[in-house]
């Protein structure tokens, strides 16, 4: 059963506020991931403490550098159970966990962040290791 809106809607602005897209449906997750549209990264959102206090922030942080993906978006696990499951559905090769990330380059998954790798760390290093992920693959071919 899904926690309350009003308790998680403060933990969806954070991402939301800062340019982030909700995607709340398999098909705006679809859409979203379309292989024609680019890079692309995807944030597995929940209300975890590690979530909280890892990897929010640590994305956050991550946004903020030179080389970011053509697209960012969200999906809230225990929320929005339909856009939850596609996005797992496209991360099919790694467990599903949440918190997690990923980044996909013209609709395939090309890096994963999952949640044993956010859990402890703090939201500088969370955004180290998305910054190189960002860097390998969202950097323009010439750069």
């Amino acid at each position: 059963m899904p926690y309350p809106e009003e308790l998680v809607d403060p933990m969806r602005r954070e991402l939301s506020d800062n340019g982030v897209t909700e995607l709340k449906s398999a098909t705006e997750v679809d859409d979203f991931l379309s292989p024609d549209g680019g890079s692309a990264f995807v944030i597995i959102n929940s209300v975890c403490g590690c979530a909280a206090g890892g990897a929010r922030p640590g994305a956050l942080l991550a946004l903020k550098s030179e080389v970011t993906p053509d697209r960012i978006g969200t999906v809230f696990a225990g929320q929005d159970t339909e856009a939850t499951e596609r996005a797992r559905e496209h991360c099919s090769q790694v467990p599903p966990s949440s918190p997690s990330m990923a980044l996909f380059q013209g609709g395939e998954m090309v890096w994963f962040l999952p949640r044993h790798m956010i859990e402890g760390r703090d939201p500088q290093t969370i955004a180290l290791d998305i910054v190189n992920a960002f860097e390998e693959h969202c950097a323009p071919a010439d750069a």
